[in-house]
């Protein structure tokens, strides 16, 4: 992977392939299952996926590697979604980030927001449509040439 792209994490990251055309994304998130269905979903469509379990775990595999985007839970132990969008804000003003979660509420989404989110999904998540959005988070922050996902739940 070219040192000059950066990774996508989802409380996880997703991380551009060597193949040419990959992203890497990382997930975080607390549900083993949604985990894995996440992260292969987005190895299918062409991303270097790294699954997290939790935000500790995602900023250990973010030390020393570049994600191109994060896709986090917001209800996750010790750290939830909100702090974890923070703290990785203060690091990187331009990571895309996208949260799925349970919560449907405006005060929710509100927080995310202004904790530095750019893209909510509520649970239950279309994978179909996950993907279409981690496309157009990429392509917007002109990341599209390499692709790699790193997701948790």
């Amino acid at each position: 992977m070219s040192s000059s792209y950066r990774r996508p994490f989802y409380n996880d990251r997703v991380t551009r392939s060597e193949r040419g055309a990959d992203d890497e994304t990382a997930g975080c998130g607390d549900e083993q299952a949604l985990n894995d269905i996440a992260c292969d979903t987005l190895r299918d469509a062409g991303y270097e996926v790294t699954g997290c379990l939790n935000a500790n775990r995602a900023f250990d595999a973010m030390r020393g590697t570049i994600f191109d985007l994060v896709i986090s839970d917001i209800m996750m132990p010790d750290i939830d979604g909100y702090e974890l969008a923070s703290r990785i804000r203060v690091l990187d003003a331009n990571i895309p980030i996208i949260v799925m979660t349970a919560r449907d509420d405006i005060m929710s989404k509100r927080r995310g927001f202004r904790a530095g989110i750019d893209d909510y999904m509520v649970k239950p998540v279309d994978l179909d449509e996950l993907v279409l959005r981690v496309e157009a988070l990429l392509r917007r922050a002109h990341i599209a040439e390499s692709r790699q996902l790193k997701v948790g739940s």
